[in-house]
């Protein structure tokens, strides 16, 4: 039983270290992150892609603000989206889990010398197992970026700087004063 515990506890420390939100920053590769591509001359195609620990309203908060980013970079003040998705993926993943199984280690059973092994280990007990769904987001815009006062008659239409100042901690996070 303390053994039980202790793989448990061991294997759900691994897991958890690897389950963080994917971070606002460059994708490597088609990896997690941001992308974009220059399509006209204030037009451009933005994509944020986020892992399985990533909510959608994380993903999507990361492409309004890499589309903000990049307007202000480019020396505009206003992006209209002119085009948008959120794509949800989810495929399922099932796991034999050998060491949580209801054998019983260590004790031999009549075929444990036969070239059967039921299960994989020869002790003739089924492993248990677990099935956890995985889900991933990924949104892509087409924006087009203007200089001056965004078109107030225009729902598309965002301020650049306006929406950098809303979203930078929800996408970034708090920063920490220097020297801390």
């Amino acid at each position: 039983m303390i053994r039980r515990f202790l793989i448990s506890a061991i294997a759900g420390a691994a897991l958890g270290a690897c389950a963080t939100s994917t971070p606002y920053q460059p994708a490597e590769k088609g990896g997690y992150g941001f992308s974009e591509q220059r399509i006209e001359e204030a037009k451009y195609r933005i994509t944020f892609r986020g892992n399985s620990s990533t909510s959608r309203e994380t993903v999507e908060n990361g492409l309004l603000y890499r589309a903000a980013e990049l307007t202000v970079q480019n020396g505009y003040d206003y992006f209209i989206v002119l085009d948008s998705d959120t794509e949800e993926s989810k495929r399922y993943s099932t796991t034999a889990d050998p060491f949580f199984g209801t054998y019983y280690y260590g004790y031999p059973r009549r075929y444990y010398a036969f070239p059967y092994y039921a299960y994989g280990f020869g002790w003739g007990y089924p492993y248990d197992s677990y099935t956890r769904e995985i889900t991933r987001y990924s949104a892509v815009a087409f924006v087009s970026m203007g200089r001056g006062v965004k078109p107030a008659d225009n729902p598309q239409a965002f301020d650049a700087r306006e929406v950098m100042s809303n979203l930078r901690e929800s996408v970034i996070g708090p920063t920490t004063p220097s020297g801390s």
